[in-house]
């Protein structure tokens, strides 16, 4: 936590001076596709956002 590392995160590993040195690879940002194929309707509730209050442009 500490170190602030995740699971599944990618990571480069080297050895310098005998050391074993983990560093973190920054994350790629998701593309459309990946985040719409990680949607999962159950874990996140649905599809719809129940809320009264505005959110954008919506017409009431």
């Amino acid at each position: 936590r500490e170190a602030q590392l995740h699971t599944h995160q990618r990571v480069r590993i080297a050895v310098i001076e005998g050391q074993i040195i983990i560093t973190p690879m920054p994350d790629k940002p998701l593309t459309l596709e990946e985040r719409l194929d990680a949607y999962d309707p159950e874990r996140h509730g649905g599809e719809a956002m129940v809320t009264m209050q505005r959110l954008g442009a919506e017409q009431w």
